[in-house]
């Protein structure tokens, strides 16, 4: 019998409004006693609360509560490619005001790093100002509504920036982690908001090679099938931020049904060679067309995060590579080609074509193109500062140091969100 789902352990905090109208079901009844007895303890953290579950629809947001301030920028955001730009040094203010919600691994100035000049950039579309965010703007933006982060480590580093950012207006509260960390709830229950981190290291389903009765490196795909550990409640969701990408740098076999339809770095006879940005392309084409045939996930708006590269130099990451620059890079020092920007035109290629067919369905796919942005940002990694005690020659040059360039990602996606609800039109 499979185990059951984070969202499934949970359901009082994922079920919403059609959930709760089968719960009150007799017939339905027995089966959640037990599960509801357990989570006595959690559940009374919002008994103080009412109807935290019931869903606003998005183009009603401001008729809830007090009206929602347009941002200054207003509707030049619209026509504008905010993707496009360069980093400026910019004094910035990071102090997230509840340091306890930096994890320890990301909080590089803890750790030892004495620069702060990586925190004193700031990105710039060519063509508009890129809005600052507001986490009353936002929170009110999202009132009422269930959020979801599903992907990897990096996605969850965006969530960990997210939680910063909106402390700053409510301090949300921390219903639920698994034993891994890796699956997060946060209720904010000022603006009934509730916000997940669904960890998905590849979007669809896989299973760990054994290779001599031990478990490898190497990971099983099945390309058709999506990972259900975050398609079990996804009608309860409003907002998908979903990412994939640096799992798939290592060997993989790729099957549909029985059948091995390709490989990822191996050397095979009869085995088809796909390259990592292929076998992206095959996951993410498999959760956004799920997506959108949801049925009764109407209204749901997918972000699709393009590609975080890393900055290791000389060496990878088990291999002694560093990253210790202190400023971002221009342009010109960008490569432009590579395994990255192929990754980047898959997902914004993909997140097109399902967002013609999503309209149909009442759907919305936005890309969230970062890819370019972080490549200038070779100064923003932990490194060496991330309180790594048990290998010292491990830097980490994959994830973000927060407060940092990150947060960046949480102003586009806000963008994303004011075009999304009609802020600004």
């Amino acid at each position: 019998m499979k185990a059951p789902n984070v969202l499934d352990r949970l359901d009082p905090f994922h079920g919403g409004k059609k959930e709760r109208e089968r719960c009150l079901s007799t017939g339905r009844l027995a089966p959640f006693l037990l599960p509801c007895l357990c989570l006595t303890t959690i559940l009374s953290l919002f008994l103080y609360f009412p109807n935290p579950f019931e869903a606003v629809s998005k183009r009603e947001i401001q008729q809830k509560g007090a009206p929602i301030v347009k941002p200054p920028e207003g509707n030049a955001i619209l026509n504008c490619n905010l993707y496009e730009g360069r980093w400026i040094q910019y004094r910035r203010d990071f102090n997230y005001k509840n340091s306890s919600c930096i994890p320890e691994a990301r909080n590089c100035i803890l750790h030892g790093r004495t620069d702060r000049d990586f925190l004193n950039w700031r990105w710039k579309p060519y063509a508009c100002n890129l809005p600052k965010f507001d986490p009353k703007i936002f929170l009110d933006m999202v009132r009422g509504n269930k959020m979801a982060f599903i992907g990897d480590s990096v996605s969850m580093n965006q969530v960990e920036s997210l939680v910063c950012l909106l402390s700053k207006e409510e301090v949300p509260k921390f219903v639920y982690k698994d034993s891994a960390e890796q699956n997060r709830i946060w209720h904010f229950p000022e603006h009934d908001f509730i916000l997940m981190n669904l960890w998905s290291r590849f979007l669809v389903a896989a299973e760990q090679r054994m290779i001599n009765g031990s478990l490898s490196a190497a990971y099983n795909l099945q390309i058709d099938k999506v990972d259900e550990d975050w398609t079990a409640n996804l009608q309860t969701i409003d907002y998908v931020v979903i990412s994939n990408g640096l799992w798939f740098f290592r060997q993989i076999y790729l099957y549909k049904g029985d059948t091995v339809v390709g490989c990822v770095d191996c050397e095979e006879p009869n085995v088809t060679k796909v390259s990592p940005s292929g076998a992206i392309q095959m996951a993410l084409r498999t959760a956004l067309v799920y997506i959108n045939g949801c049925k009764e996930c109407r209204g749901i708006v997918t972000v699709v995060r393009t590609f975080s590269p890393t900055h290791f130099e000389h060496g990878s990451w088990d291999t002694g590579g560093i990253c210790n620059r202190t400023k971002p890079s221009d342009e010109r020092q960008i490569i432009w080609v590579g395994e990255p920007w192929n990754i980047r035109k898959i997902q914004v290629e993909e997140t097109e074509r399902m967002g013609k067919e999503g309209k149909e369905q009442g759907k919305s796919f936005v890309a969230m193109d970062v890819t370019k942005a972080m490549l200038m940002r070779p100064d923003g990694h932990p490194g060496d500062y991330w309180g790594n005690l048990r290998n010292k020659d491990f830097r980490d040059c994959l994830h973000w140091c927060l407060p940092g360039p990150i947060d960046t990602w949480n102003e586009f996606f806000m963008a994303i969100l004011e075009i999304e609800t009609g802020l600004v039109a």
